[in-house]
């Protein structure tokens, strides 16, 4: 058996756990942990400390990673809520981001900034779903008309950036016409499996089956799960597709066909989101700062500059478009869905190394891209989160009209009235 060292990899696991465990000891400190783990991974590898260099281990399991936060990203997808008037809302926002992306894009392919407007424009058009949720979670926000709307726009931005991604930069691009059908017959695969295994969770053996040995040793449906991620994800290669289209249909068809899962297997999600964040999306996190460019960054002035045009940019791609809803949630909760909107990360890290293997993105641009999308991170929640509470407090405060409809200053006012009365 050839020696590996594993080194690097041990470095990579303590930052995975020493990272939330600080977060948690300090919760003044009100940082996402894949900001801080991106931080932490820049800080170790070669463009700083040089403590961790990128080996086949940590390749391969920060590619097995990013699969996973795409299926996970999938399994978020809730088809029911893109219907009717949320997924007209959020379609035609979409449509307005990628107007805006391709004039940003443009613009910058004109200063000298970029190499390909279109790359960059998908890039600027993504949400980060699994940063979304989890903002309107912590205010109460999920089930409301407002957080529907939000999360529906996430999702289809999320999936949006994916299949424009695919479309348009797979490694092995005949063309966006021939790409467009093989997207397509990947989509109807998914459709074709999922039917077959809606079919099959009906057969009673077959369910007995996976009833018995979901919560043994074997952890059936667990791997049920990871064999359906591998299985898509080799079809998007082997058709010169993105693997990341791959790993976000195998999570938004399990999605689909795992229905009754409060009733049968109620852990379920929460074994896989055990197995992917708990392992193999922070080491893609920490791998991607280790892979980071500082020098591209700081030692070009261009760069650098671009950092706050990527950040602003982010904001009229995804922000604009939530005046659409103003109608529907108001001025001040447009704010926050704008915010919201704005903030995507996961995706722009994993579509600048494509561009960069590809030759569509500069280090210093790919660096530029994804510090922007550490701000928006840091920034664009916790200033939304912010907002929502500042505006339920006011909401909650009592007007001097409320106070005077109050029983108790009624019953007073009867009172008085009555005393003046009997003086009378």
């Amino acid at each position: 058996m050839p020696e590996v060292s594993l080194s690097g990899l041990v470095v990579v696991l303590a930052v995975a756990f020493l990272v939330p465990l600080l977060l948690g000891l300090v919760p003044a400190l009100r940082l996402p942990s894949v900001v801080v783990e991106i931080v932490a991974g820049i800080v170790l590898g070669p463009s700083m400390l040089g403590w961790v260099e990128v080996d086949l281990v940590l390749q391969v399991l920060s590619m097995i990673g990013l699969a996973f936060l795409l299926f996970l990203a999938g399994l978020e997808l809730n088809l029911h809520r893109l219907q009717g008037g949320l997924l007209r809302a959020a379609g035609v926002g979409f449509a307005l981001s990628v107007g805006i992306a391709l004039l940003i894009g443009y613009g910058l392919q004109a200063a000298g900034l970029v190499q390909s407007p279109l790359l960059v424009a998908i890039i600027l058009t993504a949400t980060s779903l699994g940063v979304v949720i989890p903002v309107l979670k912590d205010a109460g926000q999920t089930a409301s008309d407002f957080g529907q709307l939000v999360i529906a726009a996430a999702s289809i931005a999320d999936f949006g950036a994916v299949i424009l991604l695919s479309l348009f930069f797979s490694g092995e691009a005949t063309g966006p016409g021939a790409q467009l059908l093989l997207i397509g017959g990947l989509v109807l695969l998914a459709v074709g499996v999922g039917a077959t295994l809606t079919r099959a969770g009906r057969w009673r053996r077959l369910s007995e089956d996976l009833g018995r040995l979901q919560d043994t040793s074997a952890q059936i449906r667990v791997r049920g799960a990871v064999l359906l991620l591998a299985v898509f994800v080799w079809l998007a290669q082997q058709l010169g597709l993105e693997a990341i289209l791959g790993a976000f249909l195998a999570g938004a068809l399990l999605r689909v066909v795992d229905q009754n899962a409060a009733m049968t297997h109620p852990r379920f999600r929460a074994k896989l989101e055990a197995l992917g964040f708990g392992m193999f999306v922070p080491i893609f996190f920490v791998v991607s700062g280790v892979q980071f460019d500082l020098a591209a960054l700081t030692t070009d002035a261009s760069a650098l500059t671009m950092v706050p045009l990527f950040l602003v940019s982010l904001v009229l791609v995804r922000g604009l478009p939530a005046l659409l809803y103003r109608h529907r949630v108001g001025t001040h909760r447009t704010l926050v869905a704008a915010l919201l909107q704005a903030t995507s990360l996961p995706f722009i890290v994993a579509a600048a190394q494509i561009g960069m293997e590809l030759g569509k993105l500069s280090p210093a641009a790919s660096a530029a891209l994804v510090a922007a999308g550490l701000l928006s991170v840091v920034l664009f929640p916790l200033s939304a989160l912010s907002l929502l509470r500042a505006h339920e407090d006011q909401a909650e405060e009592p007007t001097p009209a409320d106070e005077a409809s109050t029983p108790a200053v009624r019953r007073r006012g009867s009172r008085a009235a009555t005393e003046e009365d009997r003086r009378r």
